[in-house]
């Protein structure tokens, strides 16, 4: 291959983190096909998605399983961020010596960040690829103004319905929603790793960010005006952008069923369920959802990677429980007229993107604030949980009421959430077509790299 640009990506080792900068590897392709880029990952993770497609101008290549396994890696959350803290470098510094061409550029996920001194060891730049939203990247930026303002900790039950004014590039934000903010064992060792890769990130050479700069203003422009070096919004980086549409249907047979199945539904009146594939809910609280979804007569597609069996005789006959599906592929069907999401970036992305209104039941760090985001900022949702305890369960009689007022298709406020949702979606359209801001800012950034190759 007589590539002249050689990009090493290192994402971290996680499904919410590996799809986008594959996505974004795919991008850079489409823009630029004179690159050649080396996808570092551990040996685990090459089984995992070593026989997905992917062009030819992305290579894999890996360093052994120093970290526990992907299997049971939200267990021990702490000991697994550790581990890839300090397990992980000596291994990627090795692969480094050895790959040819000699790699021009970096890009990383900023948990990662030991990456910035072994490139900065073979002289290489570096770019930092922040996989959650600008919103909470600016929370953390800014951490230490809720310690001066005895913000800090939080405890939910006592002060969680706070509202707090003065974190740059945020609208004003409950304190229940701050990321990392109990002051448990747990989450004070995770603040601890995540405010340690801030600083690290200053010293790259720019920072990436899987947002649209229409849906965070705000966070942008403040952190352009703090960092000395480029910030580019290069999203949405899922998976039909690039060359702005879907990637082809996979041919698994249960994914075209289900298709079908969503074929023969009435136009917006299944409610998607998903509650991401890393952290759980309770599954008290699962009970009282499923009961809840029998009680409102809605159809559903609810994507649960465990007890199908027993969720699906909870739910009644109205919908279908999966293991698994194409989210996005789901999500733009014409049958799907809302979203129940725990509001992780990608899916709060895949959402926005596909036009959808959202139930918001956020578990944990970034998701609260993105489903501040979707129901102040953006207007296209509402909140299943109002209440900022983090441990009341809520039944099924109120889950069932919500859904079916959300689902409602007649309700002058469930039409003005649904023109809101078709709105933003164009946004994103704008975002990626030629002269929008993200196709501009990937420009930008591929311009950048380029520069890195003169002497």
């Amino acid at each position: 291959m007589n590539a002249s640009i050689h990009i090493v990506a290192m994402p971290y080792p996680g499904r919410g983190h590996v799809n986008p900068m594959m996505n974004l590897a795919k991008l850079l392709l489409a823009n630029n096909s004179n690159i050649l880029i080396t996808f570092v990952v551990t040996e685990e993770w090459l089984g995992l998605i070593g026989s997905e497609p992917k062009p030819d101008n992305i290579r894999f290549a890996t360093i052994p399983n120093v970290i526990p396994s992907e299997q049971g890696r939200a267990d021990n959350f702490v000991a697994f961020l550790e581990a890839v803290s300090t397990k992980m470098e000596a291994p990627f510094e090795v692969l480094l010596h050895r790959l040819q061409p000699i790699p021009t550029y970096i890009i990383y996920d900023p948990f990662l960040f030991w990456v910035v001194s072994v490139a900065n060891r073979f002289n290489i730049p570096v770019a930092s690829f922040w996989v959650m939203s600008a919103s909470v990247f600016a929370v953390f930026q800014h951490y230490d103004l809720l310690k001066k303002n005895g913000h800090y900790p939080v405890n939910a039950s006592e002060n969680g319905d706070k509202v707090v004014d003065y974190i740059p590039g945020n609208s004003p934000i409950r304190l229940a929603d701050i990321p990392l903010s109990d002051e448990s064992w747990r989450t004070s060792r995770l603040l601890e790793m995540a405010l340690n890769i801030i600083p690290w990130v200053h010293k790259t050479q720019c920072l990436l960010f899987t947002t649209i700069y229409e849906l965070e203003p705000r966070a942008i422009d403040a952190l352009r005006a703090e960092f000395s070096i480029p910030i580019y919004t290069i999203g949405p980086s899922i998976p039909c952008f690039g060359d702005n549409h879907i990637t082809p249907l996979s041919t698994n047979h249960d994914n075209i069923d289900n298709l079908h199945w969503l074929d023969n539904q009435p136009k917006a009146s299944v409610l998607y369920i998903s509650q991401g594939s890393f952290l759980s809910t309770s599954s008290a609280q699962i009970d009282e959802i499923a009961l809840g979804l029998k009680e409102s007569g809605v159809g559903f597609l609810w994507v649960s990677r465990g007890e199908n069996s027993r969720l699906k005789n909870m739910c009644g006959d109205k919908g279908l429980v999966l293991a698994w599906c194409e989210q996005l592929r789901v999500l733009l069907h014409p049958s799907i007229g809302g979203f129940w999401s725990h509001c992780g970036w990608n899916s709060t992305k895949e959402g926005v993107f596909s036009g959808v209104p959202f139930l918001t039941f956020p578990i944990f760090m970034d998701q609260p604030i993105n489903s501040k985001l979707i129901v102040e900022e953006w207007k296209v949702g509402w909140r299943v949980k109002n209440e900022v305890k983090h441990d009341n369960l809520i039944r099924k009689d109120e889950i069932g009421r919500v859904i079916k007022r959300f689902m409602d298709l007649d309700s002058d406020e469930g039409k003005d959430m649904r023109k809101r949702a078709r709105e933003l979606q164009q946004i994103c359209q704008n975002a990626i077509a030629n002269g929008g801001s993200s196709q501009t800012d990937v420009n930008a950034f591929v311009k950048q790299i380029l520069q890195a190759l003169k002497p």
